[in-house]
Formats: structure tokens, sequence, C-alpha cells
């Protein structure tokens, strides 16, 4: 269900979309403003169908929590959401998560400049304050996004792109060649493969050393709690693929029973016609002896066998990140947008929104 609360004088009001109790015609409403948003915000991309959204957010998450807030018009029509999502109380390390919410959310286009982001983010203060939180974290790639995040106070850290590949253009000939240099016999490693899923007994192995690679990867100033592999994570992504058909591939390149180089990837059957990189990492004293290359050529050997449909990889890769960036466009990666995350803490947030009077929100509407 929903449940309202008065914005004030404003001509909007706020409401808490709750995915286990909203009503039909609730959610009617709000899949229906996703897809605008969607529409809006990610032009010609392929969307989830409804059913898909409905049940994603319907499912229990064991490591997080997310709190779904929405603005509506005068007459009702949704024209916001603000969505916070937070680590849940009693999960493991949850004091180092506990300081971070990470936030993500717009306006309607034709309802812009009318102060609704404003008033959403009286809702993200509430929540800070309410829960201890000193730290909110967004992720963008619109130029408005980035102008109106600046215009907060909220600091750009760290900067990111999307990279895609057309599969058509791959070199057969460069691909077997850094396999065969990865796996030469002076590196002695061994080459571990799982397509479909990992046996969870084998991923609880993996968790400490693929999150140590993890916790390796540049993310510039971010100010962020430890980045780690949570099996849980894992179980509960699992079973999403399990409903709507999927594939989580993982390259390992071994040394002994360390792990020297890592490449995973994913397969959707929503989106069929492209992969999904992962993570790619290799571990500090391997650098330097194309363990990277070697383990993306077999991922994508392995991937366009499985599934000859397969016409485009996309990948996320920090700005930062200059040796993988150089094997990507090696590979034929180009930019296909560029993403910035910013980070606000309360006193700035409350500043901010201290400018933002009640009377010109609403003279604005």
């Amino acid at each position: 269900m929903l449940e309202s609360r008065a914005a004030d004088a404003r001509p909007f009001s706020i409401s808490v979309f709750d995915p286990q109790r909203a009503t039909a015609e609730e959610w009617a409403q709000a899949l229906a403003y996703w897809r605008l948003r969607h529409t809006e915000d990610h032009p010609g991309e392929p969307r989830p169908d409804d059913a898909h959204t409905a049940q994603n957010m319907r499912q229990y998450t064991p490591l997080h929590v997310v709190h779904h807030i929405l603005a509506r018009d005068a007459h009702g029509n949704l024209v916001g959401g603000l969505y916070m999502g937070v680590r849940r109380e009693g999960t493991p390390d949850y004091e180092a998560y506990a300081p971070f919410v990470n936030v993500s959310g717009g306006v309607r286009q034709s309802c812009r400049r009318q102060g609704i982001a404003s008033l959403l983010l009286c809702e993200l203060l509430a929540l800070m304050d309410a829960e201890g939180k000193t730290t909110a974290t967004f992720n963008v790639h619109l130029p408005e996004g980035h102008a109106f995040l600046a215009a907060t106070g909220a600091a750009e850290k760290h900067r990111s792109m999307e990279n895609r590949m057309a599969f058509a253009n791959l070199d057969d000939d460069a691909l077997a060649r850094w396999r065969a240099e990865a796996l030469a016999p002076s590196h002695g490693l061994r080459l571990e493969i799982h397509a479909g899923r990992v046996p969870f007994e084998r991923l609880a192995t993996l968790m400490a050393p693929l999150s140590a690679l993890l916790e390796d990867a540049p993310t510039t100033g971010l100010a962020r709690p430890p980045m780690r592999f949570e099996l849980e994570d894992f179980r509960a992504w699992y079973a999403e693929i399990d409903r709507r058909g999927g594939e989580h591939f993982l390259v390992l390149l071994l040394d002994g029973d360390g792990v020297a180089a890592v490449c995973d990837a994913s397969w959707n059957r929503l989106y069929p016609d492209r992969m999904f990189q992962r993570l790619t990492a290799v571990a500090r004293h391997w650098r330097g002896k194309g363990l990277a290359k070697g383990a993306k050529a077999v991922m994508l050997q392995l991937v366009r066998e499985r599934h000859p449909g397969v016409v485009m990889a996309v990948t996320q890769n920090a700005e930062v990140n200059a040796p993988m960036l150089a094997i990507n466009r090696q590979l034929g990666f180009a930019p296909h947008r560029h993403d910035a995350a910013y980070q606000i803490g309360t006193e700035s947030l409350r500043t901010f929104l201290s400018t933002r009077s009640p009377a010109s929100r609403e003279a604005r509407a």
C-alpha cells in the first residue's frame, strides 16, 4: 500500500511505495511511471517487462533494504521517484556499511525545474538523520543529473564509462594468441571454467580471494565500505536468473589454489543479444604477463560458443583504469556513455535544502 504524507503547502505530495503491500492499481501506476522514466533516461535501450520488474522488487534481498519514495502532482500523477538502498542491519560487517546510502531516481522530463527533486531530497535527508547515515552516493550519466548534483554541493568522486564491443569485430587469431600466452607453461597456471552456474561449494571458497581482487579496483576518491563478494548476494542473484533465464560465466587462472586472474560475465534471457562483462582482475604480483587478456579471450570464446546470437559485449570501466581500458580498446570496445559518482553529506544537503523554501517550490510548481 502507499503511505501518504502531506508535503506542507506544496502542490506535490510524497508517498512511500511498499512492494509487498501495494494494491494492483498502485502497481499499475508505478510500473507505467517506471516505463516512462526508462524511456527518458535510456532511449533505445531494451526494457525488462513489467512482470519481471515487479518480481524483482518483491524479492527479499538478504543484505540490503531499498526505500522507494514517489512524488505525485495535485492530480495524483506520478512525477518523480527516489530509491535509497542501505545495508540490512544484522548482516556481516554492518558497521562498516552503516554510514552509507546509495541513491538513484529522477523526475519526469516534463515536470523538471519545479522543485520536485529538492522535495525528494528532503526525504533522503530525513532518512539519513533517522538512521545515522553520513554519506549519500549518486551515480548519474545524463547532463542534467550532473548539473543538478553539482548544484546541491555534492562532490564528484569517481568517473567511469560504459564500453560496448561488437562480437563481429573480434579478431579470432588475437584471441587464440592471448589465451596461449596466458597459459604458457612457464607461468604454470591452471585454467578453471564455469558456465551457467558456479557451484555454491566452490563459490564459498572464492569469496575471499575474489573480494581481495575487487577491493583493489580503482575507485578514485570515493568514500565507501569494503568492496566484496558475498555468498548471499549470489544466492539471490542465482534465484533471479533461475526465474528469468540466464547464465553466469567464471574464468579463473589459478596459481596452485590461489587466484592469479579472474574474468566473469553474465548472459540474460531478457537481453539475449548481449553479454555483460563483470569483473576482470589480476593479482598484483601477476600483472604485466598478459593474464587479463588471456582470461578475457577465454571468456569471449566461451560465450560465443554457448550463445551464438550474442552480438554485443557491455562492460563498465573506471576512467582511471588505463591498463584495462587499453585491453578493451584492442578488443574493439568503444565508449557508449560516461558516468560519475557523486557524494554528499548531511550538512551539505541540509544547507542546499535550506535555500529551497516551501514558498519558492510552490511558485515553481
